[in-house]
């Protein structure tokens, strides 16, 4: 199979009017499936991200790393929206347009005329997806947040920590992109329900409801049971007492005997007697009893060798392991890289490649990664405008009055 054979959204067009990671990240997915994503950005600066990240050059080029990991294979049209002519080319574009994904403050849309009772009069059987901190509703759904804010909030940080530390955040922006994630299912879906029944779809994705559903296991122990995590530290969930993060002789090591059958796996790659015969480890709730003692035997053992050969030799046995790596060593790693989990992009004019993420599962054996570079700002603008009818001199009008 090759990559362009997998194309579910081709003739889907979505006008994605999102910025900074949730919203271009859901974008981003339908792109990859073959839609045709047109991002509408403010003339100017365009998206924020465009002039962030940890390269200089890039940020200054308004090609920033932020906002080139999630929107390649998109159309970048420059469009003033507080400024009326601006907002009567969105409406044209409106007829066309399949979705319309757009992550301002709720509220915000409807004032500039673009709300979902708004937007399908020009387009009855359109899907609405509206990404934001809090969703449309609740006495948060004014607020404005980033993935911090929203990690802060969520309990995942007092689960997170340790007594030691104290809540601890994330390293990475997970709730954004599990976000944009949730909103790219949400839109697939929407299209399949409007395609079943003729009529639009209006979705509602919240940060907060994305970032409670990905610690749903801790949401139904409290509602149901009235049980809080704890902070976990290096702990498994599991509360296996063979389980967790073990020092070895060098590197640490992710552990997870939590059956019985991983436990004499791991009793015999240790070659320790005293943990096959004496009575406190013979059961699982023996050792969950003395579970502190058992850690410190484990930890003799384990301290023997490297992380990296107890790696090895557990994965042999069957138990569950890992070296705690730092992330230049698992992208060095031959799995990340057989998986095809990146794509390298050249970026035109330049001398830099990018490595973009691809479609986050295979497809007949093959990956889905992106097709074309992230888009300059504006540089659709025109085509985009004469597929709507606009002349020459229409469209040197706007630009003249900074409406692209």
């Amino acid at each position: 199979m090759t990559h362009s054979t997998f194309q579910p959204l081709a003739g889907i067009r979505v006008l994605d009017i999102t910025q900074v990671l949730a919203g271009p990240y859901a974008s981003y997915q339908l792109a990859l499936m073959g839609a045709d994503v047109i991002k509408i950005e403010r003339p100017g600066d365009g998206d924020w991200t465009r002039s962030g990240g940890a390269d200089a050059d890039l940020a200054k080029a308004h090609m920033g790393l932020p906002y080139l990991t999630q929107n390649a294979n998109k159309k970048s049209v420059t469009l003033d929206l507080k400024q009326e002519r601006g907002r009567a080319v969105l409406q044209r574009m409106l007829p066309s347009c399949d979705v319309f994904l757009e992550n301002l403050r709720p509220g915000a849309m409807s004032t500039l005329g673009f709300s979902f009772d708004q937007v399908r009069q020009f387009r009855p059987d359109i899907v609405y997806c509206s990404i934001s901190a809090f969703g449309q509703d609740g006495p948060l759904n004014k607020r404005r947040a980033y993935d911090h804010v929203v990690q802060g909030m969520c309990g995942i940080m007092h689960a997170t920590g340790s007594k030691e530390s104290g809540p601890t955040k994330v390293g990475a922006p997970y709730i954004d992109y599990a976000t944009g994630l949730n909103g790219a299912f949400a839109i697939v879906a929407a299209l399949h329900e409007v395609h079943r029944t003729g009529n639009a779809v209006r979705l509602d994705v919240a940060m907060l409801d994305t970032a409670l559903l990905l610690m749903a296991s801790h949401v139904t122990a409290y509602l149901t049971a009235g049980i809080e995590p704890a902070p976990a530290g290096n702990e498994a969930f599991s509360g296996s007492a063979a389980s967790g993060c073990f020092p070895t002789r060098e590197g640490l090591l992710m552990l997870a005997a939590n059956t019985e059958g991983q436990w004499q796996s791991l009793c015999r790659v240790l070659n320790n007697d005293a943990l096959s015969t004496d009575p406190r480890w013979k059961i699982a709730s023996n050792r969950s009893a003395h579970a502190a003692d058992l850690k410190v035997i484990l930890t003799e053992q384990l301290t023997k060798q490297t992380a990296n050969e107890w790696d090895t030799q557990l994965n042999d046995a069957g138990v569950p392991a890992g070296s705690v790596m730092r992330l230049a060593e698992i992208l060095e790693h031959a799995q990340p890289q057989a998986r095809d989990i990146t794509h390298a992009v050249p970026l035109p004019e330049t001398a830099t490649v990018t490595h973009l993420p691809t479609l986050g599962f295979k497809v007949n054996g093959s990956s889905i990664p992106p097709t074309a570079a992230p888009p300059t700002l504006g540089h659709d603008t025109e085509t985009v405008l004469r597929e709507l009818g606009f002349e020459n001199g229409e469209i040197e009008a706007l630009r003249e009055q900074n409406v692209i």
